[in-house]
């Protein structure tokens, strides 16, 4: 019966079939100026991967996120950063910065569902384009700001660009992430607070505001009216944050970092084998039971320190478990556990049910069949770009899936299509604009 399920689904919600179906957000009209700022494209991303027209606004000489990419690294002029989340938009110039770039931007919002910016609170505001202004005249307008302190508050004023590293950073986040501190008065410089990766504040703030996008459409659905959806990074990773701030607000305990050891549970964590490393689980009585039977380790839940859960869940006692576990992990491959794990389960030679995956490398990840059928990662064809392979939309939908059209524009690329279709501006006008740095 899953199997008829399993084929079904496939069927129904194949990624290769998404170009044939309709787009829920077709009829969506959005402005995405955002500035150096990788969470507003994001955002931008999201609705343009369910059919919206994303226009996509950068100053006349690009827009700095363009540069971003690891080594420097760039494609076709432009950085890996931006690649992967320039998709499906309409790119413009226009500056910002002078009364007449400003002016034409109202003219652009009166046409538009959507506008996204990541500027400064009250940036946009001061310079007559911010929500009070252009929901006077766009009542229906949706306005998304992602800022790390908010649209107000004691830090909103201070003016300070928003940066992936300060979300996480006063999120809370990067101090219970990374090794414990073995030895307070002689810590190793390894026993430090750690970012959780690349952008996840940026990633996380432009999730967040598409969500939020989403919701106020649905409102204005009802109502006719719009509003402002005011999104932080740092806010947005908090609720990733599981129990840790609830956890000091009733207690006034604040937890340690304690590497690949969790806080609450014993055993779930990162351990190494034969041919790299393996995440495994086994934490509830039942669990525990599964994973002693499967590596002949009967003797472990029998051991005063480990025969309960609350007991494992100790720190002393997760840090006594570990060179345990691991001595009996590297006896085996990542696959090889995985088979003995699942051997457990389909013969139902006891409870609980012991839990492993290996911790694959970005290459294996590329390389892993399953994500190429299920359409997450795609090789796309642009005119521009050529092939590009990138992380397609994650949902997949029976009737309106998300789907990627184009990789990228260059800077600039379609703004005699924009500014004809929504201003009425022709070839001569946009050429002058462009020779007076307007556009």
């Amino acid at each position: 019966m899953a199997d008829g399920y399993i084929e079904w689904a496939r069927q129904a919600t194949d990624p290769k079939e998404a170009r044939k179906k309709p787009e829920a957000l077709d009829d969506l009209v959005v402005l995405d100026a955002s500035y150096r700022h990788i969470g507003g494209l994001v955002c931008s991303s999201m609705l343009s991967e369910f059919g919206a027209e994303v226009i996509r606004i950068e100053p006349p000489g690009g827009d700095p996120a363009r540069n971003f990419s690891p080594y420097g690294i760039k494609h076709k002029d432009t950085g890996l950063g931006y690649l992967v989340e320039a998709r499906n938009k309409l790119h413009i110039t226009l500056n910002l910065n002078v009364a007449e770039g400003r002016e034409i931007f109202k003219k652009l919002a009166r046409k538009a569902d959507v506008v996204i910016e990541t500027f400064p609170a009250g940036v946009m505001d001061e310079w007559g384009i911010g929500y009070r202004q252009l929901s006077q005249e766009n009542p229906g307008l949706i306005y998304c700001a992602i800022y790390t302190y908010g649209q107000f508050g004691p830090r909103a004023a201070c003016g300070k660009p928003d940066y992936d590293v300060i979300n996480q950073a006063i999120s809370g986040v990067a101090w219970s992430t990374g090794e414990m501190v073995e030895d307070e008065d002689n810590p190793q410089p390894w026993e430090v607070p750690t970012k959780i990766g690349s952008w996840y504040g940026w990633y996380i703030g432009g999730l967040w505001g598409a969500f939020g996008i989403l919701a106020a459409l649905r409102y204005r659905g009802q109502t006719g009216r719009g509003q402002l959806v005011d999104v932080s990074g740092a806010e947005g990773i908090m609720r990733f944050m599981d129990c840790y701030l609830t956890f000091y607000n009733m207690t006034g305990i604040e937890k340690e970092r304690i590497g690949n050891l969790d806080a609450n549970i014993n055993p779930y964590t990162i351990v190494p084998v034969k041919d790299g490393y393996a995440m495994i689980a086994g934490f509830t009585d039942p669990n525990f039971y599964a994973l002693t039977e499967c590596l002949q380790k009967q003797e472990w839940r029998n051991d005063p320190r480990f025969d309960t859960f609350l007991k494992r869940a100790k720190l002393t006692a997760s840090k006594a478990f570990w060179p345990l576990l691991v001595e009996e992990t590297k006896k085996y491959t990542a696959d090889e556990l995985l088979e003995i794990f699942l051997d457990y389960v389909r013969n139902k030679r006891g409870p609980g049910t012991p839990v492993t995956a290996k911790v694959a490398t970005p290459t294996e990840v590329l390389q892993q069949e399953n994500w190429w059928l299920r359409g997450v990662l795609e090789e796309v064809e642009d005119l521009n770009y050529g092939k590009v392979t990138l992380q397609a939309p994650v949902w997949k939908m029976t009737e309106t899936p998300g789907r990627i059209k184009w990789v990228c524009r260059s800077v600039g690329q379609d703004n005699e299509f924009v500014y004809r279709k929504y201003l009425g501006y022709g070839p001569r006008k946009v050429r002058e604009l462009k020779e007076r740095g307007i556009i």
